[in-house]
Order: structure tokens, then C-alpha cells, then sequence
């Protein structure tokens, strides 16, 4: 197990060399110069200049990207060029915020998902399962920002039991965590009844039935545990996805995470904010993805790491 866990720890590093390379590359695609935007619109030549030797644009862009590089591995992600403060400090602050909204919205999705899932399996055919397969098809189509906007409209504008958006505490958090869950609550619950289906025609299945245990404890003990594995990939999956999605939910529910703060970035063309970004969600994503794998083996002990 220590040998796989090294072995995948040592091949993030090209992994996370390929996102340095396509975010510092696919970022300078884009119109505009940082330097005038931050000079303003009546600075002089000079002015937009020096700026752009202060931050060192003036350089070559291969030039720039081994010092984004080398300055990166160090903990160096840069100085925002827009607000001048050190953008490790500033995604460390977001971040903290994103990962909060995340982990709420993976527990809303694991809970609708996985109860759906097994109900479902359980009843096969019957009105809960198409009408749990329909809500999950449902909430695979709904765009994030239409659904956040629904949610502001009934709970926040219309009831008024829960706040618009803004932070303050867990009742804050109540409304992005369903908006950003329930795409992930559909792709949980449509694995889980299929992965349960699977798993509850083996023959094991039908032997712990024959020896008189009660339902609930062949359903949950014996058969979730071994259908388990596949779902694991996608929460995993999922997660990464969430800290995707959270640019749109930040955006509509006006949450200081890191995803509003990417498209602020990316407005004020903010060269070092939007690298840093992208290389912290995505250094987060692999991550979740490790750990998904370490715990295959904790649901299914056949599993050995070679």
C-alpha cells in the first residue's frame, strides 16, 4: 500500500507540469495587456511600460513561464497584479471557503444520491424509481447558475428562510451546497442503483438471504460495502467537478471562494491570480482523486495494491 501511495504521489508531478503549461500558455491566448488595464486609460507609454517590467511581461513568454515554474515549486505563486497583494495569501483565503462549499455539497449529493440509489435498486420499477430516475435526469440537465437563481427566488426573495447569498455561517451555505449537489446527486444516485442492481444478483447475496438475515443488514453490510467501488470513482470525479462548478455558484450567490475570485482574474486579465487558480484547483482535484483510490481497499479488502 505505502509503495502504490508513493509510486502515485511521484506521478503528480508531471501531471500538475502539464496544468502549469496549458494555464500559463492558454491564458496569454486572450486579448488584452494586463499593464494598460492596470495603468489605467490616460497613462502614458512610459507608465504601461514600467509596469510591464515590474512584473516582468517584458520577458519572453518561455522566459516567463520557467520563472512561474520555478517560483511555483517554491511557494511563490507571484503578487496580484491587480490588488498587489501575494496570491498565495489570496487563494489560501478563497480556497478555505471552496473546499468549505465543496465538502457541503458532496454530503448533499452523497446523501440524496446513495439514499435514491439503493431505494431504487430495491424497488425496481416501481413509481419511486422512475420517478428518482426522472428527478436525477432532471437535475443532470439543470445548468448550476438557473437552479441557484430558482433557489434565491423561492427561499430567499419569496419565503424568505434562508439568506441570498454572502457568508455568515452554515445557514449561508444551505442554498450553493444544493445548487452545486444536485447534478452530482444525480450522477450518485444513477450509479448507485446500477452498481446495487449488480451487486444484488450474486450468489452471495442470495446465501445471505437463505441464512435469515434480515433485509436491511444484506442490503447495507453485504451489499452496498461491495457496491461501493464504482461510486467511489465518482465521488471522486464529482468533487473535482464541484470545485469547477463552484465559479458559477460563487458568481450567483456572491461568495468570496476561488472561483470568484478565477473570474475576477480573468476580467482584470490578472496573469499570476488565474495561474495560481487553476493550479490550486487542480493540484486539489488529483489529490481527492488519491484518496479515492487509497480507499478502495478499506470497501473491498480483495483489492492489493501492486
Amino acid at each position: 500500500m505505502l509503495r502504490y501511495i508513493l509510486h502515485r504521489v511521484f506521478m503528480l508531478a508531471p501531471v500538475l507540469f502539464g496544468v502549469t503549461l496549458v494555464a500559463f500558455f492558454l491564458l496569454h491566448l486572450v486579448p488584452g495587456d494586463p499593464a494598460e488595464i492596470l495603468a489605467g486609460q490616460e497613462a502614458t507609454k512610459e507608465d504601461v511600460d514600467r509596469i510591464r517590467v515590474e512584473y516582468g511581461l517584458d520577458k519572453p513568454l518561455a522566459v516567463q513561464y520557467v520563472r512561474f515554474v520555478v517560483s511555483a515549486a517554491q511557494g511563490d505563486l507571484g503578487i496580484s497584479i491587480q490588488s498587489r497583494h501575494p496570491v498565495r495569501e489570496l487563494l489560501f483565503q478563497r480556497l478555505t471557503f471552496t473546499l468549505q462549499l465543496s465538502l457541503a455539497s458532496i454530503l448533499v449529493a452523497s446523501a440524496i444520491g446513495l439514499l435514491a440509489g439503493i431505494v431504487s435498486s430495491t424497488r425496481q420499477y416501481s413509481i419511486f424509481d422512475t420517478a428518482s430516475m426522472l428527478g436525477a435526469l432532471f437535475g443532470i440537465s439543470m445548468p448550476i447558475f438557473w437552479l441557484g437563481l430558482l433557489l434565491i427566488l423561492v427561499f430567499a426573495v419569496k419565503l424568505h428562510w434562508l439568506p441570498s447569498g454572502g457568508t455568515g455561517g452554515l445557514r449561508y451555505l444551505i442554498l450553493p451546497a444544493i445548487a452545486l449537489g444536485s447534478a452530482s446527486a444525480a450522477v450518485i444516485a444513477r450509479m448507485t442503483r446500477a452498481s446495487m442492481l449488480e451487486v444484488t444478483r450474486q450468489d452471495y447475496i442470495r446465501t445471505a438471504r437463505a441464512t435469515g438475515y434480515r433485509e436491511s443488514v444484506v442490503i447495507f453490510r453485504h451489499g452496498l460495502k461491495n457496491a461501493m467501488i464504482p461510486v467511489l470513482t465518482v465521488f471522486g470525479l464529482e468533487f473535482g467537478t464541484m470545485l469547477g462548478g463552484a465559479v458559477l455558484t460563487e458568481t450567483v450567490f456572491a461568495l468570496p471562494g476561488i472561483g470568484r475570485l478565477l473570474v475576477e482574474g480573468i476580467f482584470a486579465r490578472d496573469y499570476p491570480v488565474v495561474q495560481g487558480a487553476m493550479v490550486a484547483v487542480a493540484t486539489t482535484f488529483v489529490l481527492v482523486n488519491l484518496l479515492t483510490d487509497v480507499a478502495y481497499a478499506f470497501f473491498d479488502p480483495r483489492i492489493r495494491y501492486e
